[in-house]
């Protein structure tokens, strides 16, 4: 009994021997199994993990950039930014925030609080808040509001709320409201451009946003001091228009008077330089408030809702396409005197109408001019006398110089959706279509390209692209203007003799003055030039023309020996008793000529258009701050020597840059970003191959010449930061 209880014991000290051993192998692997995940994620997934974790510890926040300026071409600001807010809202942690039993709210609690403090309201918000957007998708952000301010976005962070979200965001900014309106465009939500200029120079304008990321708590609340990266953002870069703030104020004024005065649907006012196709005034109305563009646009006219905001939004002067009527006039008869078809002492005689066939096309004058000279049909504006210039010159002909001067082409100006009109061609042009054309009927025009045709009349006959900017710039950090480019019109030169010119304006002065003696209009010192017209337009429901819709416009330019500037106003469906285009728009003309003559009179005028040399900032680095010195001055630039080294190393801007005389180029700078092999690429564009050359050579920048003549195009961007010993090819012309 006893030796079978000692070999149970036995037995069974064996067993928990074998137990023990089985247990400490177990967890001996377990730790081997461990130990090898462990290896596994330390080696193999350290990246992988390291990325997670960083998900989780960092928070990346978008830094906005600014919007570029746009600005008159005397700097004063036309568009700019400011600083607004945006509320966001992080749903997971808005749900993690009405979980929290701290707390003790609910979803509609959270959403009647934050419609009070916003002023969005309750229902838009319960929806804002549900996790699922309209197409049934889950989404973990949404937006708020934007654009609110300072005060708004304080009582939303009063209220605490975890997951809401509040962040600067900059907002477009129209400090003269109306003024330029169409010109100018304007911006969506997100400071995208829609239309005008804000549209044309969109990338130019539009900066480049920068970002932090920075470390944070379990609550996602920023740790101070353990910002792990930071990238500045980069501002949008100016844009000077070719604008003068004090013509276009002229501008709108004169058109806001044709409008009320008048009864009219539109107007619009263009002042322009034609020896440099420099648009100096822009003015339509009706206009709109860009700072606030979706609160007008019902005033306008259209099917719907969407057609309404397209018409407010459009530019009549570039968009709209029209027949000229009378001021198409001056093209013929530049045409005709080109062509020598017409002299001064010729006769044409006007019994009231021409007949083609069984139709009468009538002249205004329906009782007849009677016998009159090649000057004093325009200056009566007799349909008569130019259908019978029509038929010496023929359609043929009259079609080369109608697309010489740019009709039913886009004038390629820089303003968005250009109309370019309609011309008929030489084989649909009937006989019965050369008498209308010769007149201003049939074939359409846009505002602007009517006023370019006749700045090659003003300018003594070159074609000039006309434009809106002068130049696109940046503020370098020491506050001087970077000029990154200059915008440089193409020119058709002389489309027309320059004789012919000064007798067409001649006759002009003559239109202008009634037959009277030159300055009749605004005095005996001041020669004034132009036509009147009187155009009918079509009825788009009975077809052909309305007998009771016009537009009434002229054309005009001062001085007439050498015209400095142009107008056109365009007056369309007046409808306050007269209709006729010497009734309507002469007034306007005179009272528009009366401050604009006051203005260039003045000292304000010639100390503003004297135009500021630009110069190519010259390189400085391994120069003695001495001979620095010395170059800046023989260039006509300052210099601030920010640390006293003997030898320039570092320098801002960056040669090559173009800036204005006068400007202060910063060397040895005392927080230097800057690159020693950085420099910027030059426009050499219209400079001979010697002076290009010399710019090149002294930037060390290497360079092919293709051609003859003048730089026309070079394969490097102007305005682009090039390594020195870049490579640049220059065609010339």
């Amino acid at each position: 009994m006893k030796g079978r209880t000692k070999n149970n014991t036995k037995k069974n000290n064996n067993n928990s021997r074998e137990r023990a051993l089985y247990v400490t192998i177990g967890v001996c692997l377990v730790f081997l199994a461990l130990i090898g995940r462990l290896t596994y994620i330390m080696i193999y997934r350290s990246k992988e993990y390291k990325h997670m974790a960083q998900g989780q510890w960092n928070s990346q926040v978008t830094v906005a950039a600014d919007r570029g300026d746009i600005t008159d071409r005397n700097g004063s600001i036309l568009a700019t930014s400011i600083d607004v807010y945006r509320v966001d809202l992080d749903l997971k942690a808005i749900d993690i925030y009405i979980k929290d039993e701290e707390n003790k709210t609910t979803k509609e609690e959270v959403a009647r609080k934050l419609s009070e403090a916003s002023g969005v309201p309750y229902d838009e918000v319960m929806k804002k808040l549900e996790p699922v957007n309209e197409e049934g998708v889950r989404i973990s952000t949404t937006t708020l509001v934007k654009g609110i301010d300072k005060e708004v976005a304080d009582r939303i962070k009063d209220l605490k709320i975890y997951g809401v979200v509040i962040s600067i965001n900059p907002k477009r900014y129209y400090p003269n409201n109306n003024f330029l309106a169409h010109a100018l465009g304007s911006v969506n939500f997100d400071n995208v451009g829609l239309n005008g200029v804000e549209l044309q120079y969109d990338s130019e304008l539009t900066g480049i946003p920068g970002y932090k990321i920075a470390e944070v708590d379990g609550s996602l609340k920023e740790l101070p001091f353990q910002t792990v990266k930071f990238a500045n953002p980069v501002d949008g870069k100016n844009v000077s228009l070719t604008i003068d703030e004090n013509i276009q104020l002229m501008a709108e004024k004169v058109a806001g008077k044709a409008l009320t005065d008048n009864k009219a649907t539109e107007v619009n006012v263009i002042v322009m330089n034609p020896h440099n196709g420099e648009i100096l005034a822009m003015a339509n109305k009706p206009d709109f408030n860009p700072n606030n563009p979706y609160d007008e646009y019902e005033k306008f006219e259209g099917a719907d809702d969407s057609e309404k905001l397209q018409n407010m939004l459009k530019n009549d002067a570039v968009s709209n396409s029209f027949e000229p009527g009378s001021t198409f006039k001056n093209i013929t008869m530049a045409a005709v005197l080109e062509e020598g078809l017409a002299s001064e002492n010729d006769t044409f005689y006007c019994d009231g109408g021409v007949k083609f066939g069984s139709t009468t096309i009538k002249c205004w004058n329906l009782s007849g001019h009677g016998t009159q000279t090649l000057p004093e049909i325009l200056q009566n504006s007799c349909n008569v006398g130019f259908m019978e210039l029509g038929s010496r010159i023929g359609y043929p002909k009259l079609k080369e110089y109608i697309d010489k001067f740019g009709f039913g082409q886009v004038t390629k100006v820089d303003l968005p959706q250009e109309s370019e009109g309609i011309v008929k061609s030489v084989s649909d042009a009937s006989e019965m279509d050369l008498a209308t054309i010769a007149f201003g009927q049939t074939n359409t025009v846009n505002s602007l390209q009517l006023l370019t045709a006749f700045n090659a009349i003003a300018n003594g006959g070159d074609l000039i692209q006309p434009h809106i900017m002068k130049d696109i710039s940046y503020n370098a950090g020491n506050g001087t203007k970077v000029i990154d480019e200059v915008f440089k019109p193409t020119i058709e030169e002389n489309i027309i003799s320059e004789e012919t010119t000064a007798t067409l304006r001649d006759y002009l002065e003559r239109t202008i003055n009634g037959g009277q003696p030159g300055g009749t209009l605004m005095g005996s010192e001041r020669r004034v030039g132009g036509k009147t017209g009187t155009a009918q337009t079509v009825d788009p429901v009975v077809g052909g023309y309305s007998s009771d819709k016009y537009i009434a416009s002229v054309l005009a330019l001062y001085p007439v020996e050498d015209p400095q500037v142009t107008i056109y106003i365009k007056v369309v469906n007046p409808s306050n008793g007269q209709y006729y285009g010497g009734p309507v728009t002469t007034p306007l003309l005179k009272s528009l000529l009366g401050e604009l003559f006051t203005y260039l009179d003045s000292q304000i005028y010639t100390d503003r258009y004297n135009e500021k040399e630009k110069v190519v900032v010259p390189e400085l680095r391994g120069k003695t701050t001495e001979e620095a010195k010395k170059i800046l001055e023989e260039s006509g630039l300052n210099i601030d020597v920010e640390s006293t080294t003997k030898k320039v190393n570092s320098m801002e801007p960056y040669p090559g840059s173009l800036v204005e005389s006068g400007s202060t180029i910063s060397v040895n700078l005392v927080d230097d970003n800057t690159d020693g092999n950085k420099l910027i690429m030059p426009d050499l564009k219209g400079k001979t191959l010697e002076e290009a050359m010399k710019i090149l050579d002294s930037l060390n920048i290497t360079y092919k010449a293709n051609g003859t003549g003048v730089v026309d195009s070079q394969d490097v961007l102007s305005g682009k930061l090039i390594e020195k010993g870049t490579k640049v090819k220059l065609n010339l012309k």
